[in-house]
């Protein structure tokens, strides 16, 4: 089935130096733009991240220090990037867990006004294993019917996710074919930031969700512990993080 887009849909993968959200860096991206129509767009590239890529992250994506010794850093295309997402829906596998927040951080790195809020987003994954429970390796096989080669190169994910978004459509009738719809249904949680350190209860207040205050408001926490506040951006927080709790922070300026 193709997708029933009223917007062009980006499908994101992101190969790293490791898989902390705080302080790894991107070593490829991989963006498949796909315009109303059918009509697809690639915008496919290495990054120098400044940083050693982890002998683990290797082993997995089989980029080295090496290969990326002469690539661009983020700050050279930042620029480009932004302007290959703007006016996108995004999508990918665990995207929201860790490929739009990395991505983020790298924009806020070089001070780059990237508003992940501007996009909506659907993350396959999260489709994946509310229907099946399973891996993206196993997806491609499930939903293909094909063997997925070339695993961990950030075109190839990319590729294989949007044939999975489109062989979910055809096998889930309970699907709707919209991507407002399918944001909706693949959304895992309610995060106030894009790691999910602080998440929104059910009366829209922003809580922690980690730590000795884990469910308790932010905003009353750093009242009543104002060191908490300073603990969290002297620590190994993501950028975006610290700038919901900052934002919170000075909302609370003047309240009684």
């Amino acid at each position: 089935m193709e997708l029933n887009l009223k917007k062009p849909l980006v499908i994101l993968d992101l190969e790293t130096t490791g898989v902390s959200i705080a302080t790894d860096r991107i070593v490829e991206i991989s963006a498949l733009k796909v315009l109303p129509g059918g009509a697809e767009d690639w915008l496919t590239m290495r990054l120098n991240p400044g940083i050693p890529i982890s002998p683990e992250a290797t082993r997995i994506h089989g980029i080295s220090d090496a290969d990326v010794a002469n690539a661009p850093h983020f700050k050279d295309v930042a620029k480009r990037i932004a302007s290959f997402l703007e006016g996108c829906d995004l999508a990918g596998f665990n995207s929201m867990k860790f490929d739009i927040p990395i991505l983020c951080e790298e924009f806020l790195r070089v001070n780059f006004d990237f508003n992940p809020a501007k996009h909506r987003y659907v993350d396959v994954q999260v489709i994946f294993h509310k229907k099946e429970q399973r891996t993206l390796g196993a997806a491609y096989r499930f939903y293909c019917n094909r063997e997925l080669e070339n695993a961990h190169s950030a075109q190839a994910d990319a590729a294989a996710t949007y044939e999975i978004l489109k062989a979910q459509l055809d096998r889930y009738p309970d699907l709707e074919n919209d991507i407002e719809k399918l944001s909706s249904f693949s959304a895992f949680n309610n995060n106030a930031d894009l790691a999910g350190r602080i998440v929104f209860n059910e009366q829209g207040k922003e809580i922690f969700n980690f730590g000795k205050h884990k469910g308790k408001a932010v905003e009353l926490v750093f009242k009543e512990e104002p060191s908490y506040y300073s603990w969290m951006m002297n620590g190994d927080f993501p950028l975006n993080t610290k700038q919901v709790i900052t934002a919170i922070k000075l909302r609370s300026f003047g309240k009684a």
